[in-house]
């Protein structure tokens, strides 16, 4: 396997990227970079700190002391800012609100954009996020765009607080994918949309095992030519 590959998966919210990234990873033992687990991590800082996420000013202030690493603990992957473990409290929906927020600054983007960059000048990654493919890795050897309906990632996204025994509601889910979709598309820096080269996939009605063996052998053609 090519040791400085790298895999970007795109898409909007609760499209599934995540999921088969992880898988994807795992299946390569490639690095997987949670791109979204940043943001909601940065979130998490901006306001365990007592800073609005939705101020540039105090969030670009608070960049320069925060500090998030992705380490393995067995077959899990965890998320960290400084020593503290904050892979269960960043996936509330409050999070999710809040790391679109600190998302549309600049200061920030920039910041963990680097750090992203960075991680995967390392070694071969898997990256997810909303602009992995046109704006932080844009030479990235492979590139997906997930899609899926607003319906169905909003069940998905219920399921999941359910797993854990969140309380949510479905309409309002629903209305919240919409609402993160059209931010994300609109924002002025690195908007969420398919990268040219990139292969769309439609995870609506396909399974996830799917998913992930339609993405591996993608990958598997790259390192083969």
């Amino acid at each position: 396997m090519q040791e400085s590959i790298a895999v970007a998966i795109d898409g909007p919210a609760a499209a599934g990227k995540s999921t088969v990234a992880k898988k994807v990873a795992g299946y390569f033992n490639y690095l997987y970079i949670d791109t979204g687990a940043m943001y909601r991590a940065f979130a998490w800082y901006a306001v365990q700190n007592g800073v609005d996420p939705a101020s540039e000013k105090e969030t670009r202030e608070l960049l320069p002391s925060f500090a998030m690493d992705f380490q393995r603990k067995g077959k899990a992957q965890r998320v960290f800012v400084g020593q503290e473990d904050v892979t269960e409290a960043i996936r509330t929906k409050e999070m999710g609100l809040y790391a679109s927020a600190v998302a549309v600054h600049p200061p920030v983007r920039h910041h963990l954009v680097a750090l992203q960059r960075e991680m995967a000048a390392q070694r071969a990654v898997v990256m997810d996020g909303r602009d992995i493919g046109t704006n932080v890795l844009p030479n990235a050897d492979v590139k997906i765009f997930l899609v899926a309906s607003p319906e169905e990632r909003a069940e998905r996204r219920w399921k999941e607080y359910q797993s854990k025994g969140q309380d949510a509601d479905l309409a309002l889910l629903l209305e919240d994918i919409r609402k993160r979709d059209k931010q994300d598309m609109e924002r002025k820096v690195a908007p969420l949309k398919k990268a040219s080269d990139a292969i769309e996939v439609d995870t609506t009605a396909m399974p996830l095992d799917d998913v992930v063996a339609r993405i591996v052998q993608v990958v598997k053609q790259k390192v083969a030519s």
